[in-house]
């Protein structure tokens, strides 16, 4: 796992903001805005350096990324590559079963992250069970959506 940037507070940032980034997490879909709340909580704002590898497929996952400023590269061996900038995330996968990172993350920006470990999760989930459940809950429409036929065009 690369080295995350230092850490301070998002000055820029309102609390609403940061609900707003979480909540578009597909993984946090069906949370209530005090969910929310308790999830932001937990998250620690990071500062990245472009050029800062986030994330190396391959490695085993610990943490959720989502970025509130700057632009990432996330390539894939043999899948190529996808550009990200405010409002994506990735990693989030890992927050469940912490396997094997999917796809190599770089900063092509200096970037503003909010950064949720697994053992924060976790311990969120233990003293809120009802946060699991709406996780669950989110996770299930998200399968249903790929399992959907798509139309032929």
């Amino acid at each position: 796992m690369a080295q995350q940037g230092r850490r301070r507070g998002f000055g820029r940032k309102s609390k609403d903001a940061k609900l707003a980034l979480l909540g578009a997490v597909p993984l946090f879909s069906a949370c209530t805005k005090r969910d929310l709340s308790r999830i932001a909580s937990l998250v620690e704002e990071v500062e990245a350096p472009q050029g800062r590898v986030l994330m190396r497929q391959g490695d085993p996952g610990r943490q959720c990324f989502v970025i509130a400023e700057g632009r990432a590269k996330a390539a894939m061996r043999g899948r190529g590559s996808a550009s990200l900038g405010p409002g994506d995330f990735f990693g989030e996968m890992a927050l469940l079963d912490q396997g094997p990172r999917t796809a190599t993350v770089t900063a092509e920006t200096d970037m503003q992250l909010l950064v949720l470990g697994s053992r924060e999760f976790f311990s969120l989930l233990d003293a809120v069970p009802g946060v699991a459940q709406r996780i669950m809950r989110g996770l299930a429409e998200r399968l249903r959506e790929v399992e959907r036929p798509q139309p032929q065009h």
